[in-house]
């Protein structure tokens, strides 16, 4: 398993084109699940009134409550492999209440499929303003997802028409061009989540296409560099206090390297130490690089200079702190307009800060991302726009285009996602 490179791929479209059916007959033509499982979800599907339409989607959708709405709610996690690949496969709730879960999955993901109905009315909606299936494309090109494949499902229903396909294929190209991915780079490929078509075997009823299957197309993505060779970057999870250890912090490497005997850097408080031994699944390790969950005990920092939200860095190239920083966001949800001043929390990295929206630049156009209307009033859902922010205290945070791990972040209010953004430039540093 290890040996080939790791990819998390996450799944999205609106509600009811058929994401959680698609990928459970995929994990189950693949052998990932077996047809056991699948009889068993029929029977119980059969028993709940909805007929067996339920058997493949319940691979995905694990949770009782889900199963009783037919919904996707929490992300589920899947395992599979390619060829080339190990994929962990994230399925992204379509249902709006969920959009959240959506956006911590789609900043943990390499890639995306995105899956469309090939029904002509299912289509329309998905991609309508305010459809799922737009606002998923959209958060994936801001959240930084740039390998995408569209898979036009239902083709069963139109008795696979290669007329059906195209005209999805159409709507679906105006979709993705609107967000910013190039439509020529973009697969779309005709599947049918319920019969199977073109999912791990090629489909037998569509001779006119000669494409990928869904399982070629996954062998075509590729796999991101490791950011090893960048500045250390690891933001705090949580710390822990060990006896006869000390203090033992716990998070993910997001870029960089890391090694026992390192001098290291703690932002905001700019406590400086260095790394006495890490450790993995209580093995201790040599080192520690971009993508390793880690613990690791320290010399020289205390407790107190220490929490979750922090982010640690060498005092050569130590994190960045932001008083202030123009962003670039996208609103998702909000009951009515938000104006200068709005203060919803701001979830980046592994801290939470309430942040106060300042100004309003300007608005974007999606479409050729310009500057639309310079100092718009107010914003609402649907826009995108160029904002500055400020967090209640310094918040260690960096630019997109140098750190995309630690630039990204979503503003929520009242158990909702209001926008998610990224880091354009810090306009005001703290410096501890």
């Amino acid at each position: 398993m290890a040996d080939k490179p790791h990819l998390n791929m996450i799944i999205t479209g609106h509600i009811d084109n058929g994401k959680s059916t698609t990928m459970g007959h995929f994990l189950m033509d693949l052998g990932v699940v077996d047809q056991r499982t699948i009889d068993a979800h029929a029977a119980e599907s059969e028993k709940t009134g909805k007929g067996d339409t339920f058997k493949y989607a319940w691979v995905m959708d694990n949770i009782k409550d889900e199963r009783e709405r037919g919904i996707t709610i929490d992300l589920a996690f899947q395992k599979f492999e390619t060829p080339k690949f190990n994929y962990t496969l994230i399925d992204a709730p379509g249902h709006r209440d969920f959009i959240k879960n959506m956006i911590t999955g789609a900043s943990e993901a390499d890639c995306a499929v995105l899956v469309l109905s090939a029904k002509p009315g299912e289509t329309d909606t998905a991609i309508a303003p305010g459809g799922q299936a737009r606002e998923h494309a959209f958060l994936l090109k801001t959240l930084g997802v740039g390998q995408i494949i569209v898979a036009i499902n239902k083709m069963d229903d139109s008795n696979f028409a290669e007329d059906a396909y195209k005209a999805a294929v159409e709507k679906g190209k105006g979709l993705i061009k609107s967000c910013g991915y190039k439509p020529d780079e973009v697969p779309f490929i005709p599947v049918s989540g319920w019969k199977g078509d073109n999912l791990v075997k090629k489909s037998e009823n569509m001779g006119w296409y000669s494409g990928k299957t869904l399982l070629e197309a996954f062998d075509d993505f590729t796999a991101p560099e490791k950011p090893t060779g960048k500045p250390l970057r690891l933001p705090i999870q949580d710390v822990y206090s060990i006896t006869g250890v000390g203090t033992v912090p716990v998070g993910r490497v997001e870029t960089g390297l890391m090694k026992p005997g390192q001098k290291i850097v703690v932002m905001p408080s700019g406590a400086q130490g260095e790394i006495k031994s890490i450790e993995s699944h209580h093995a201790e390790l040599p080192s520690a690089e971009a993508g390793d969950n880690i613990g690791f005990n320290l010399r020289g920092i205390e407790k107190k200079d220490i929490k979750r939200g922090d982010v640690l860095g060498t005092p050569d190239a130590p994190p960045a702190v932001a008083k202030e920083f123009k962003a670039q966001i996208i609103v998702i949800h909000h009951p009515t307009a938000i104006a200068p001043g709005y203060t919803p929390v701001m979830h980046a990295h592994t801290a939470q800060v309430a942040a106060t929206i300042t100004e309003f630049l300007g608005k974007i156009n999606p479409q050729t991302g310009a500057m639309d209307e310079e100092n718009p009033k107010f914003l609402k859902v649907g826009d995108s726009a160029i904002v500055k922010i400020r967090p209640v205290r310094p918040t260690p945070i960096e630019t997109f285009q140098e750190f995309p791990e630690m630039g990204r972040f979503a503003l929520r209010d009242m158990g909702a996602t209001i926008a998610a953004g990224v880091v354009k430039e810090i306009t005001e540093a703290h410096t501890p």
